[in-house]
């Protein structure tokens, strides 16, 4: 047996080389599934996304995994993380373009008394607006700039 590879008496296997290294190098990862706590959680964000913060680095000082650390910020940015979430906001709504109504003629408005400020406008179009002194000049003309069109 002393010539057979594998043998008990060489302490080697008979898949590996007879030239094994002495040097043993221990990895600590921890097996089995890692329960964090929401502030570990949020810790671990400020370490990966922070002013001078890694993602590569934070997985390896942290020891967990890249996945993690994105599902987390998802989870944050969203409020689920941390248990205030906001009501879901449309981002679109439907609008519908018909054509336009027939304009019904509009009777003309009161004259504006002298002193109250308010200001009558008709545009080429038929349009009327009435205005008062307190209007935005800027919102005014945006206003006027569609109408006109």
């Amino acid at each position: 047996m002393s010539g057979e590879i594998g043998s008990v008496g060489e302490g080697v296997s008979s898949h590996t080389s007879g030239r094994m290294s002495s040097r043993i190098e221990i990895v600590g990862r921890v097996s089995g599934r890692r329960h964090w706590t929401v502030e570990q959680k949020l810790a671990i964000l400020r370490d990966a996304f922070g002013p001078e913060g890694s993602v590569r680095a934070a997985t390896e000082r942290h020891e967990v995994g890249s996945g993690a650390i994105y599902t987390w910020r998802r989870q944050a940015m969203s409020g689920v993380l941390t248990g205030n979430t906001r009501p879901a906001v449309s981002s679109f709504a439907e609008v519908q373009i018909s054509e336009p109504a027939a304009m019904l003629p509009v009777p003309p408005p009161a004259p504006a008394k002298v002193g109250s400020g308010q200001i009558g406008i008709e545009l080429p179009s038929g349009v009327r607006l009435t205005v008062d002194a307190s209007v935005d000049a800027e919102a005014l003309s945006r206003v006027i700039g569609v109408l006109a069109r």
